[in-house]
C-alpha cells in the first residue's frame, strides 16, 4: 500500500509540472452516454462524466507505466491505437527510447489513452488493452505491439472488430473468457474517457502527443518526437551530440 501511495504522489507531481505548461480547465461537468455495439455489450465510445477537480481527474486517468518508478525522468505519451502516426512512433522511435531511457533506468515511459472520434475503432482498442494488462499487467506491453501490428487489418473493420481483439488475446496466452468477458462490457471505458478528458487539459488535440518531464520547472511538449537527439537533450541535457538520431 505503501507503494501504490508513493506512486499515486509521483504521478501527481509528474502532472503537475505537466500543468505548468498548458492552460488548464478546473472543472468539467456533462452527464453520461455509453455507445454500444448493437451485437455486444461493448462499450465503443467515451463517457461523458463529471470530474470536481483536477486532482480527482488524474487519479482516475491513470497512465500505464514501464521502467524505473523512482527514474528522475519522464515520457509520456497520449496515444491513439488506430493512429498511423502513432503506429510509426511504435515502431521507429519508441524503441530505441526503451533502450536508451528505459531500460537503462533514467526514464519511466507512461502510456495513456486518447482515441481519436475520427476512428471508429480506437476507443475500443484502448479498452481491449486495459483488459489485457488488468488479466497481466506484463500482458499489456505485447497486446500494445500487437494492436500496432495489425493496425491496418482491424482498423479496417466494418463493425467493432471484438472477433480480432478476442483472438490476439487467445494467441498471447491469456484466458479468453476473462478477457471477452471484460472486453464485451463498459469496463475501463471510464478510465479511457478520463485519459481523454485529462489529455484535453493539457492542450492534447492529435496523436501522438509527448511530454517529457525531468522533475522540476515546466514539463516539455515534444514537437520532434522522430529523432531520438530531441529526447537525449531534454532527459541528459548537453549530451545530445552523442545520441544517433534520424536524419
Amino acid at each position: 500500500m505503501a507503494g501504490k501511495d508513493k506512486q499515486q504522489q509521483k504521478d501527481m507531481k509528474t502532472f503537475t509540472w505537466v500543468l505548468m505548461a498548458v492552460v488548464v480547465l478546473a472543472v468539467g461537468s456533462i452527464g453520461w452516454s455509453v455507445t454500444r455495439n448493437a451485437f455486444s455489450a461493448a462499450a465503443t465510445e467515451p463517457l461523458e462524466f463529471v470530474w470536481d477537480d483536477l486532482n480527482e481527474l488524474v487519479a482516475m486517468a491513470t497512465g500505464i507505466e514501464r521502467g524505473n518508478a523512482d527514474a528522475d525522468a519522464t515520457i509520456m505519451e497520449f496515444a491513439d491505437f488506430q493512429c498511423p502516426a502513432c503506429g510509426q512512433f511504435q515502431s521507429q522511435m519508441k524503441p530505441q527510447l526503451d533502450l536508451a531511457f528505459v531500460e537503462s533506468g533514467l526514464a519511466r515511459f507512461v502510456y495513456h489513452d486518447f482515441p481519436l472520434s475520427m476512428h471508429p475503432h480506437s476507443f475500443l482498442a484502448s479498452r481491449a488493452g486495459r483488459c489485457a494488462h488488468d488479466q497481466d499487467p506484463d500482458g499489456f506491453w505485447p497486446y500494445h505491439d500487437q494492436l500496432y501490428r495489425t493496425q491496418a487489418v482491424w482498423g479496417a473493420a466494418s463493425s467493432p472488430p471484438i472477433s480480432a481483439f478476442e483472438g490476439y488475446a487467445k494467441a498471447q496466452g491469456l484466458d479468453l473468457d476473462e478477457f471477452s468477458a471484460c472486453l464485451n462490457s463498459d469496463k475501463f471505458a471510464d478510465v479511457v474517457s478520463a485519459n481523454i478528458q485529462l489529455g484535453l487539459q493539457l492542450g492534447v488535440g492529435s496523436t501522438p502527443t509527448i511530454f517529457v518531464s525531468t522533475g522540476g520547472g515546466a514539463a516539455a511538449r515534444v514537437s520532434n518526437w522522430g529523432d531520438i537527439r530531441t529526447f537525449q537533450q531534454l532527459i541528459v541535457p548537453g549530451t545530445a551530440d552523442e545520441a544517433g538520431g534520424q536524419d
